[in-house]
């Protein structure tokens, strides 16, 4: 698969594209996820990886519709934010600390859990300690993971850490009381209904 686009509901829409630095053995997919958002008067684009240069279809609709802010959820997710401000001219949002050999060029103004971004898009808390800050899209009715969740085989998964019952389930059972319709992952199987997250929060995590 050189890319694919995806409309998930009105004014919700992903690309999916080959990570560049995959390689087998990786407990992540090849194919990740980038998803854009509408709401609010605003246009989000969320942990892009930037298309290559002959995925014309992904660039048209992007450049047709231009995104207004940059979120990234997690440290290790930075991907080609400064490509897409450099391209767009737009302000990034993000984390605060970053991994030493993939730091960003741009600065990014800190998102912690409860900040509420452009169009209205809130910053919430999954308990991993791994740094993400998975977003409520209010407007779209939907969630979306770094890697706090995952679906490798196509079912939806909590990624494992030494605190799951004591920390991560809590955190992820709490946004139940979000009225969510869909799920967005990073790896794997991108797109879930709020069942699937239901069973994911029963089933055993994945351990790559």
């Amino acid at each position: 698969m050189a890319y694919e686009i995806k409309d998930i509901a009105p004014g919700l829409w992903i690309w999916r594209v080959p990570h560049p630095h995959w390689k087998p053995g990786f407990d992540w997919n090849q194919i990740v996820t980038s998803t854009v958002v509408e709401a609010g008067g605003e246009i989000v684009v969320i942990d892009p990886l930037a298309p290559p240069n002959d995925a014309a279809e992904i660039w048209a609709r992007l450049d047709a519709r231009p995104p207004t802010a940059i979120a990234i959820l997690k440290p290790d997710h930075v991907r080609d934010v400064d490509a897409f401000v450099r391209r767009y001219n737009i302000p990034a949002y993000g984390p605060s600390l970053f991994w030493r050999d993939d730091i960003p060029v741009t600065q990014l103004t800190p998102i912690d859990p409860g900040t509420v971004l452009p169009g209205g898009l809130v910053a919430l808390y999954d308990g991993r300690g791994r740094g993400e800050t998975p977003l409520w899209l209010p407007e779209q009715r939907a969630l979306v993971f770094a890697d706090a969740l995952t679906a490798p085989g196509g079912d939806l998964r909590i990624w494992s850490t030494p605190w799951h019952k004591k920390r991560t389930l809590p955190a992820l059972r709490a946004l139940l009381d979000l009225p969510f319709e869909h799920v967005i992952v990073s790896h794997g199987e991108p797109v879930h209904d709020r069942a699937a997250y239901e069973r994911a929060l029963e089933q055993p995590p994945f351990a790559g």
